[in-house]
């Protein structure tokens, strides 16, 4: 990105604002044809299916600036709107970007925003085509959407699973979750005094998570690699429970998960555990994890094996079956989406 005094933001008009901070953008796909600079983008797809996703992020509701980073929030805000694509199988090539920001903000802070988001862009050779900076209030508000292409047979829906085929994950979970506790944890004693330095030794992982997830543009690559298509995908933004049920919703299924199977990080659940929270309905209702869930044929059983970090954590059932955890200690439980809001503590 381009080092602007912040004492130029007010004498630069909002379009020479703009070309300013596009000139570190470079692009990569040849889908490309015209990015910032005119009127809107033109993109020459090379596959058959174009796919799209939006996102609004707005301050002190998605996001907040106590602590985090600006570079940390472009990040994440990339993470977030190409994840919805690779969940339908599809690689992103385009993000527009549209941001507003009151007189809290200077140049700088702009910078730091756009520096986030494009180095998340270059780690997906994901092309920035359109950028908009506009005024609000108070709170900044960004608007992101983006666009991947697919080619019909490698599509994939929430709907397709079909019974006894595989139910598969990637990464591990509830470590945003235990991120975002440690920050909320931190704020508060900051609120109470500020002199205080926060405690985070040795939880960097846990704060990344939460902070700058990363899209899972391998596991895609992966399974193309070893040829596996699966059955059907979601996105995992708002814990296990709710992706696997939005994936036996839209397929006409019911499911088992195995507790035991549910991939957690030794520090993720220590730290769980020293908020009083049950690990697993940490996984089950935390959000902010970022990773896919999806389904295989029983056949793609042995090329799976070679896909690092994926998890088989249980298969389709008939629809009549519903929803159901089985605990470590041999229960059934009904699996119910809480949501994010409504994680219980174990006391």
């Amino acid at each position: 990105m381009n080092n602007l005094a912040a004492e130029e933001m007010p004498s630069l008009g909002k379009y020479d604002l703009i070309a300013e901070l596009a000139k570190g953008f470079v692009q990569e796909n040849a889908s490309t044809v015209m990015g910032i600079g005119d009127d809107a983008a033109v993109i020459a797809p090379s596959s058959e299916y174009v796919v799209s996703s939006s996102k609004v992020f707005m301050e002190n509701v998605h996001f907040d600036l106590t602590y985090v980073p600006l570079q940390y929030l472009g990040y994440k805000v990339v993470t977030v709107v190409c994840s919805d694509l690779l969940a339908m199988n599809a690689i992103p090539t385009q993000l527009s970007l549209n941001v507003a920001i009151s007189n809290r903000f200077d140049l700088k802070a702009v910078q730091d925003l756009l520096d986030g988001v494009a180095t998340g862009c270059e780690n997906l050779h994901v092309d920035i085509t359109g950028l908009d900076i506009t005024t609000s209030r108070r709170d900044m508000i960004i608007s992101a959407s983006a666009i991947g292409e697919c080619e019909p047979a490698q599509l994939v829906k929430r709907q397709g699973a079909q019974d006894n085929e595989l139910l598969c994950v990637s990464g591990d979970f509830a470590a945003a979750y235990a991120g975002l506790l440690l920050l909320e944890r931190e704020k508060k004693v900051f609120d109470a005094n500020p002199t205080a330095q926060p405690d985070f030794g040795g939880q960097d992982y846990l704060l990344r998570r939460q902070l700058r997830p990363e899209a899972r543009l391998d596991i895609i690559e992966a399974l193309r690699r070893e040829n596996i298509v699966p059955t059907s995908m979601v996105n995992v933004c708002d814990g296990m429970a709710a992706a696997l049920m939005q994936i036996c919703h839209a397929s006409n299924k019911g499911a088992i998960l195995f507790e035991e199977r549910i991939p957690m990080t030794e520090l993720t659940f220590n730290t769980l555990k020293s908020f009083d929270i049950v690990h697993t309905v940490a996984a089950l209702n935390g959000g902010d994890d970022y990773e896919l869930m999806f389904t295989i044929k029983q056949s793609d059983f042995e090329n799976i094996k070679n896909v690092q970090n994926v998890s088989i954590v249980g298969y389709i059932k008939e629809k009549e079956y519903g929803c159901q955890l089985l605990t470590s200690d041999n229960h059934q439980i009904e699996i119910k989406a809480q949501g994010f809001s409504k994680i219980q503590h174990n006391a």
